[in-house]
């Protein structure tokens, strides 16, 4: 797929076909595109859990709704925990010195990896950031100390696909000044 039209096709999906399962190997190549996203300095600061037992998706999906959020994650059929790591030297240093912080936006790199990677896997999916932090820490044997960026739900798409409403380029963009 061209990848204009891949990012064309890509959208947030809020149902599921729970009776299909997402298959190994393309939750493979999703975790793969993920590890090959680009990061500060190459600190590669994430850790990736993918959640694909039955018994354990409904645990996560239920951590994920918490006041009425998020119901529809339950027909998820695989979910990616995002969970931050320390960055490397070179990378802490440089946040340290521009006052920012790289793992949140390498991990959300990778976020984008995943779901552009998923979208051209024929699967459907939605990155989240609403979730019982500390249920799924307990849940995934997350050491307390780490922090859960982000949860992408993962699984085969029952939602039309909607026309996506994006501000103009000349709303959002502009050349040589702001």
């Amino acid at each position: 797929m061209e990848f204009n039209e891949l990012v064309e096709q890509r959208q947030s999906c809020r149902a599921y076909d729970p009776e299909r399962e997402v298959e190994a190997d393309k939750l493979e190549r999703i975790i793969e595109a993920a590890r090959l996203a680009p990061s500060a300095c190459n600190s590669q600061p994430w850790h990736l859990i993918t959640v694909t037992d039955a018994s354990l998706r409904v645990e996560v999906a239920d951590a994920l709704t918490s006041i009425g959020m998020n119901r529809w994650a339950s027909q998820a059929t695989a979910f990616v925990v995002i969970v931050q790591e320390s960055p490397n030297f070179t990378a802490r240093l440089g946040g340290w010195i521009k006052n920012k912080h790289f793992p949140l936006i390498d991990c959300g790199i990778a976020a984008a990896h995943i779901s552009l990677a998923a979208t051209n896997e024929g699967l459907g999916s939605c990155i989240l950031g609403w979730f019982d932090e500390k249920r799924i820490k307990r849940l995934l044997s997350i050491p307390r100390s780490k922090r859960v960026l982000m949860i992408v739900s993962l699984g085969y798409s029952l939602d039309a696909q909607r026309q996506h409403i994006r501000k103009s380029l000349d709303q959002m963009s502009s050349n040589n000044k702001y």
